[in-house]
């Protein structure tokens, strides 16, 4: 027989291991995620590799479940329609994309309402004058190096678009090496690309980082998630199962914890609109 005293000391030894195991996590649920797929270019360069990008999120959906609806229409643009997405991504899209100030509003308050973005290359060449923007995919573009092979290093290799990649990927394909501007103070770097594996030598690469330069990174901003990437300029990295995983983690980072919007969060009624206090933070 246990007496009372050794009892309560076993109840209380058992409750403290209980507390302390590890809570599994929880598998992400692809099959309740829906995704607006953006294009739009305004005038300008547009890439080639629009249509593989489109192609690729169409496969990914039919292997993981999720719905997704691919556009370049921005009249999608309205409170009504976006609720319906767990997260937007502006796939090499460039210049303006917008037509109306009241899209932009939308756009802005979907975020606002707790939606997810994700900007994939070019998309840091989107709307270049309009600030909020530039705030929510956390820089604009600068320029680009020529095409050509570089090595990029992994920071954060627990993200879900980086983890399954080495310590240094190799970009031995080639890829476009972007330097950006106007970048924000509370990004979390996930990745950056190394400029020392670069051939020759360019004037205008920054060495604002040193001999890197930020490539991949997230933040939580306005109410909202944003995930960037500005790798993927070769059309044929949408047919690539790593440049796939990349894409996809980023998604999922972007998307969180799937809850719906909740609009009473939204607070914009034009686009100069500046972000309130508190809004501007990242995790």
């Amino acid at each position: 027989m246990i007496v009372p005293k050794l009892r309560t000391l076993l109840i209380l030894l058992l409750g403290t291991v209980f507390l302390a195991a590890p809570v599994p996590a929880q598998k992400f649920n692809w099959k309740k995620v829906k995704i607006l797929f953006y294009t739009k270019n305004g005038e300008g360069y547009v890439h080639d590799n629009i249509p593989n990008s489109i192609q690729m999120i169409r496969e990914l959906s039919q292997d993981h479940g999720f719905s997704v609806d691919a556009t370049e229409d921005p009249t999608v643009f309205n409170d009504g329609n976006l609720k319906q997405y767990d997260v937007i991504v502006f796939s090499n899209t460039n210049n303006n994309v917008f037509d109306t100030d009241g899209q932009k509003v939308a756009f802005m308050r979907y975020i606002q309402a707790g939606g997810g973005f994700v900007g994939i290359h070019s998309a840091s060449g989107t709307e270049r004058k309009w600030r909020w923007f530039k705030q929510l995919l956390g820089a604009t573009f600068y320029w680009h190096d020529k095409f050509q092979p570089f090595e990029v290093i992994v920071l954060d290799e627990d993200h879900p678009s980086v983890k399954h990649l080495p310590n240094r990927w190799n970009r031995a394909k080639g890829d476009e090496f972007y330097f950006l501007k106007e970048m924000g103070v509370n990004l979390k770097i996930i990745a950056v690309n190394d400029i020392k594996t670069l051939a020759g030598e360019n004037e205008k690469r920054l060495d604002t980082f040193g001999d890197v330069f930020p490539s991949v990174w997230c933040q939580e901003f306005d109410g909202g998630r944003s995930w960037y990437t500005s790798l993927g300029h070769d059309k044929n990295d949408y047919f690539d199962p790593e440049f796939r995983k990349h894409i996809l983690g980023g998604i999922q980072w972007a998307v969180g914890d799937g809850k719906a919007r909740d609009y009473r969060r939204a607070y914009a009624t034009s686009p100069d609109d500046p972000v309130r206090r508190g809004k501007l933070t990242s995790k």
